[in-house]
């Protein structure tokens, strides 16, 4: 039975002081779930997060990065100064990264072979717009930037990529999928996967849902068949709000 990761991805907020303040609420809340707790925090709260999370059950990622391990990318953070602070997860290619810092599928792709390379474990975001799920073209996108992301890696590595459906018309607007949307579009990634890797590695992949999932509906979201976690934005900011998702199973 494949592991529940819930990640929480802060986006653009949370101080230092706010950041360290949550984790400590949050640390007492979530130590006794089963589910894989994580925290994906601003660049500037990192250092911080990962000393409040020490001896905790709590794991700290990144929201980007880029491709390369050093070299002339003047306001970038590669792989390798993240691994070396101790950070475990980095979130690559969510939609806000495409839509407004021309994130492609080509840097996608990039990105998670440059994360295996340093060993962090990519959390890899997929999904539809509005207009393309009306026109019918859901599955085909986020198959296809599924397939891209995964191109050119091992059998394992695939096996140990998080992917993030993530409905591009549902973040932060409130909207969410059906549970039965939500599962149906995940259960097509895993078919996309199955059908390069086989079905053994499509078995073992982690795929979460993240579409304004918050504790009224992450139950019913968690019980479905093919969704293994998810990518929580706003519910994530309060720590009474966060564990309720991370206890859903309680």
């Amino acid at each position: 039975m494949r592991k529940k990761i819930i990640a929480g991805n802060w986006k653009m907020n949370m101080l230092p002081n706010e950041a360290i303040e949550m984790i400590q609420q949050l640390t007492d809340y979530v130590k006794d779930t089963e589910n894989e707790v994580v925290l994906c925090v601003p660049y500037t709260d990192l250092f911080y997060a990962l000393l409040t999370a020490q001896g905790t059950n709590i794991k700290i990622g990144a929201q980007n990065m880029h491709y390369e391990e050093k070299g002339a990318y003047t306001g970038e953070v590669s792989p390798k100064m993240l691994k070396s602070i101790g950070v475990e997860y980095v979130i690559i290619g969510h939609s806000e990264r495409r839509q407004y810092f021309a994130e492609t599928d080509e840097t996608v792709n990039k990105k998670v072979k440059a994360a295996f390379a340093n060993d962090l474990k990519p959390i890899v975001c997929v999904g539809e717009t509005l207009e393309q799920r009306e026109a019918g073209n859901a599955f085909d996108i986020i198959t296809s930037q599924t397939e891209k992301a995964l191109d050119g890696l091992s059998p394992e590595q695939a096996e140990n990529t998080i992917i993030a459906y993530e409905p591009i018309w549902a973040i932060g607007t409130g909207k969410t999928a059906t549970s039965e949307d939500a599962n149906e579009a995940c259960k097509k990634i895993r078919e996309k996967i199955s059908e390069i890797y086989g079905q053994n590695v499509a078995n073992r992949v982690i795929i979460q849902y993240g579409g304004s999932m918050k504790p009224e509906n992450a139950k019913e979201l968690l019980q479905m068949s093919d969704i293994d976690g998810g990518l929580i934005g706003g519910a994530s900011l309060k720590a009474e709000t966060f564990e309720k998702i991370v206890n859903y199973n309680k």
